[in-house]
């Protein structure tokens, strides 16, 4: 029973805790006029370069309709293009504009420093081991859900 008690507060810890952390980092992403699903995707796209607006949705978790919502959106805002495939009709890709690159060039360092103070109480070695039990967790809960 004692077993579970600690399981049960390591949880009430990992939802309190990531709670917190999503507040921190959607907090910082709104303050540049961005909701947290436009960030990542220009922060894909600013770290990896033009993608295919399928994959997008799958490399942040997203539901193809909220990618192509989200797409539409910060094209309006004058962030990203679309542009098509000159092989394959089928494919569309997604790039950041000038200003998408500019505004990512400008914004992304303070983010970066932002989830680094997130960390800063941690030392590297308790950073490695973070992402080892939380990939165990995630991976078991993702196979319970199978």
């Amino acid at each position: 029973m004692d077993k579970h008690k600690e399981e049960l507060k390591a949880l009430t810890i990992i939802l309190r805790a990531s709670s917190s952390v999503e507040k921190v980092v959607k907090k910082d992403m709104s303050s540049h006029g961005l909701n947290a699903t436009e960030f990542t995707v220009l922060e894909l796209l600013y770290s990896k370069g033009r993608q295919p607006i399928q994959m997008i949705g799958k490399q942040i978790l997203l539901a193809s309709s909220s990618i192509t919502y989200v797409v539409d959106r910060l094209e309006e805002k004058g962030f990203v293009l679309r542009v098509a495939d000159q092989t394959d009709r089928r494919v569309t890709f997604c790039e950041l504009t000038d200003k998408g690159e500019r505004l990512m060039t400008a914004i992304f360092p303070k983010h970066a420093e932002k989830i680094a103070e997130l960390f800063q109480d941690c030392t590297p070695e308790e950073v490695t081991v973070l992402q080892s039990i939380l990939k165990k967790v995630g991976y078991k809960a993702k196979d319970l859900l199978n």
